[in-house]
């Protein structure tokens, strides 16, 4: 009795492997479906954008002043990082700020090193 409940759980085992695995297959197929229309869309818009030079150009001054926005904003931010941190050691007790301030510039300098490495 106990193989034949062993057998089961095989076969249960198996059939869930093998309902993984077509769910997979089926996952895959809709991802590429997907992007089939995205790649539909994508010739649709480019289509249209070429036919129509005017919006061609609003859309990449658009798009370009988004991007400045996006560097502004990571801009303020880094500001904003800065004041904190300068307000941070103004807290900490004058005996210790030189100590926290080496601590501070060596965490920025390795952030930017990996930042550069990254590149």
């Amino acid at each position: 009795m106990a193989s034949g409940k062993m057998a089961e759980e095989d076969i249960i085992s198996s059939v869930m492997k093998s309902t993984r695995s077509m769910l997979s297959s089926e996952t895959i197929l809709i991802d590429a479906v997907q992007e089939l229309v995205k790649d539909e869309i994508k010739k649709t818009i480019r289509e249209k954008l070429d036919a129509n030079p005017e919006i061609k150009k609003e859309l990449k001054e658009g798009i370009k002043d988004l991007m400045d926005a996006k560097i502004h904003e990571a801009y303020a931010l880094l500001k904003i990082g800065k004041a904190g941190a300068k307000l941070g050691i103004e807290m900490v007790p004058p005996e210790l700020r030189k100590e926290i301030g080496k601590e501070i510039v060596s965490i920025f300098e390795k952030e930017v090193d990996r930042m550069l490495d990254q590149t």
